[in-house]
């Protein structure tokens, strides 16, 4: 180990958040990142934090 951090062969490329009306628009888009055709794309709900109101 080279450092305080774990070793692993994944590799986080980045993130999209984006704010669709269900999981059928959000698995459209999830198809559409061009990383999707030789990678792995994940789908996840958000909770919608509002305190104010």
């Amino acid at each position: 180990m080279d450092g305080p951090f774990a070793e692993t062969k994944e590799h986080l490329g980045g993130y999209y958040v984006i704010d669709v009306a269900d999981l059928d628009v959000a698995l459209k888009y999830a198809q559409a990142v061009p990383s999707a055709s030789f990678g792995t794309v994940e789908v996840r709900p958000l909770m919608d934090y509002n305190p104010a109101g």
